[in-house]
């Protein structure tokens, strides 16, 4: 029995790639083809025997400048396809609002992705995982409280079926049977390890993408290597894939496979190259000689093999997802590292897929070139309208707490403030007690900065002060989870604050638009820096430093390094670089893109540091990564 694609190229006309277009007329003698031989179990590609090889990458984790170069090194180790996740919230994040330009532009991607010579699994969700903030599921679904997220719940179908009907038109060119380079489309993604096992919701999904994608198109799920995941995760109809790394017998492995989908190719969707890394542990390290030995075994079985990750890149701005926090790097311990460079375990996988298929003839391209750019002085920001700055809407005033998403903030920072409702002489117990801090609070009173209360670990401090003074909580959103059932991750402060027995009330809550008021060049250009009586002494508690680095003429990747410094956010010429924590480690540099900076023009600097800075406010750029250390605690 065979299974096939078969649709002649219908879809032309001025908007499409010139690529595509390309590739539509050499094929209008003739029909493309990929299916699923189900009688000798293996792929067809226009009716010949075909084998991925494939490697994952986030183009939403590389600057669009670079998206090129790493995919032109993926096709000279010999891959022959890309595996590619869509993240919903990254396009839709404001409900309504669909971004798909810039490094959002999808469909660019793909068209570098053909013209590179790779074909694309592709992967659209609606759900993602992949250590990305609440696993690519935008938080403004959480405006419903009381949604069941990756089930067949209406509100919840609602948003997809709006989401869908935006994100499948624009995939369907695309289709190798149209013409594209999209070989197969995954639907939900490890569905098998979610609590809910919602065969409802599968059907339902199922029929939205046979609607906008035909009865045709490879259809497929992956999942865990457990019995209870290939149950709750597969389903009639969608082809069932696994996942598995160094660490499991490919033999098994593939069995279980074959318990659930009898007939067919053998995929592994998932073979782990590396790990992803958590603030507070090592950095994750998995064996080369593991990896190219089983990714043979692997091929050498006539499976088709997706390397995750071959790059990973880096959780820019606050777009990590957690269970406990990912680090901004997502540099994987992969084939390219977090800056798309070759690695011995790039050039391994390579001789390894030389003994399968040929590969493209001419040297690897470089890693891109590196510059130490040395220290930049960074300067406090005293300014007494930092908040009118930030939050130049002011405070909502309520009696009682209110969430992110009740805000409509749904990511970075909030700002709750009241008065202590009564004379505290004793040092007194500020408690979260029903775990209510989500993520991290820095706690102030009469703007004197006396520590923070964390998610899980660090629920109390105590507070001495005068009836009537002053208490700022800043709450930092760390990532939503993006696994598990804890998905609905609410953010701010979620529950109740009590100061000794009392609850506090009578909250003035700020929204802080931090993000658009650096991108609009604050502070560096007009404000009046450091006036008198303006600016604490003090280097502890949130503060922002800025400073400028100046132009060398040439712009060139670099890593920055805040040696001393606690814990913060870090803004290059506006664009948000992520979270640096080099007390709790193992990352100590960030990876700053060359495209980020000007070659002629100061490049502006601007640090958010929360806890503390040290008493030497300089940073340094790096000409190389430091993202393994000992472990620190805060």
């Amino acid at each position: 029995i065979v299974v096939c694609v078969t649709r002649a190229a219908t879809l032309t006309g001025p908007s499409l790639p010139a690529s595509l277009l390309r590739t539509r007329a050499l094929q209008a003698s003739g029909t493309r083809t990929f299916s699923i031989d189900y009688s000798h179990d293996r792929f067809l590609k226009d009716g010949a025997p075909f084998q991925y090889i494939s490697g994952s990458v986030h183009y939403f984790r590389i600057p669009r400048a670079y998206w090129k170069d790493r995919l032109l090194k993926m096709y000279m180790t010999g891959l022959n396809a890309a595996q590619v996740y869509v993240p919903w919230n990254f396009h839709e994040t404001i409900q309504g609002v669909y971004n798909f330009t810039g490094d959002r532009d999808l469909e660019h991607f793909l068209d570098l992705a053909n013209r590179t010579g790779l074909f694309v699994i592709l992967r659209p969700g609606p759900y993602i995982c992949a250590e990305w903030e609440m696993g690519g599921l935008p938080a403004w679904l959480l405006q419903k409280p009381n949604i069941m997220v990756r089930t067949a719940d209406p509100d919840y179908l609602q948003a997809v079926n709006d989401w869908l009907a935006v994100l499948l038109p624009k995939v369907k060119p695309w289709l190798y049977g149209n013409g594209g380079n999209i070989l197969s489309v995954q639907v939900e993604n490890e569905y098998g390890s979610y609590f809910a096992c919602d065969y409802n919701y599968m059907r339902h999904l199922r029929a939205l993408f046979r609607y906008f994608l035909g009865d045709d198109t490879i259809l497929f799920t992956t999942d865990g290597n457990t019995n209870r995941e290939m149950t709750c995760g597969t389903l009639q109809g969608l082809y069932a894939t696994i996942d598995f790394g160094t660490d499991t017998n490919a033999s098994v492995a593939f069995d279980r496979q074959r318990r659930f989908e009898p007939r067919g190719p053998l995929v592994n969707s998932e073979f782990y190259t590396g790990w992803l890394d958590h603030w507070g542990e090592q950095h994750a390290h998995v064996d080369t000689e593991k990896v190219s030995n089983m990714l043979g075994e692997m091929l050498s079985m006539g499976a088709s093999v997706n390397m995750y990750m071959f790059e990973g890149g880096t959780n820019f701005g606050y777009w990590n997802g957690a269970y406990r926090s990912v680090v901004t790097s997502y540099d994987y311990n992969a084939p390219l590292s977090e800056a798309g460079d070759p690695t011995d375990k790039l050039l391994a996988i390579r001789e390894v897929i030389k003994k399968f298929r040929d590969i493209p003839l001419g040297p690897m391209p470089p890693a891109t070139p590196k510059f130490a750019y040395g220290f930049v002085a960074m300067k406090k920001v005293g300014i007494a309208t930092l908040l009118d700055t930030i939050s130049p809407q002011g405070p909502v005033k309520s009696q009682h707490l209110l969430t992110f998403e009740e805000m409509k903030q749904y990511y970075g920072y909030m700002l709750y403030r009241t008065k202590l409702p009564r004379m505290v002489s004793d040092p007194t117990p500020l408690i979260s007690p029903l775990n209510g801090i989500h993520d991290r609070a820095y706690i102030s009173i009469n703007g004197m900065y006396l520590g923070f209360l964390e998610r899980d670990t660090q629920l109390v401090i105590n507070v001495t002060g005068q009836e009537g003074d002053q208490m700022d909580v800043l709450v930092e959103n760390m990532g939503r989870v993006n696994f598990g059932s804890k998905i609905n991750d609410f953010k701010g402060l979620v529950s109740n604050l009590i100061l000794g027995g009392d609850v506090l009330t009578d909250w003035q809550i700020y929204s802080l638009d931090i993000d658009g008021t650096i991108a609009g060049g604050w502070p560096h250009s007009g404000v009046k820096q450091h006036q008198p009586g303006m600016m604490s002494n003090s280097t502890e508690g949130p503060a922002f430093y800025m400073g400028m680095l100046e132009p060398t003429g040439f712009a060139w990747d670099t890593f920055l390094k805040l040696r001393g410094w606690t814990k913060g956010q870090v803004w290059i010429n506006g664009v948000n670089l992520g979270r640096y924590w080099p007390q709790r480690g193992p990352q100590q540099t960030l990876y700053v893109p060359g495209p980020l900076l000007s070659s002629s023009q100061p490049n502006n600097i601007t640090v958010l540091e929360l806890e503390g800075a040290p008493v030497d406010t300089r940073v340094v750029f790096l000409d190389r990564a430091q993202l393994d250390s000992t472990m620190g605690t805060s």
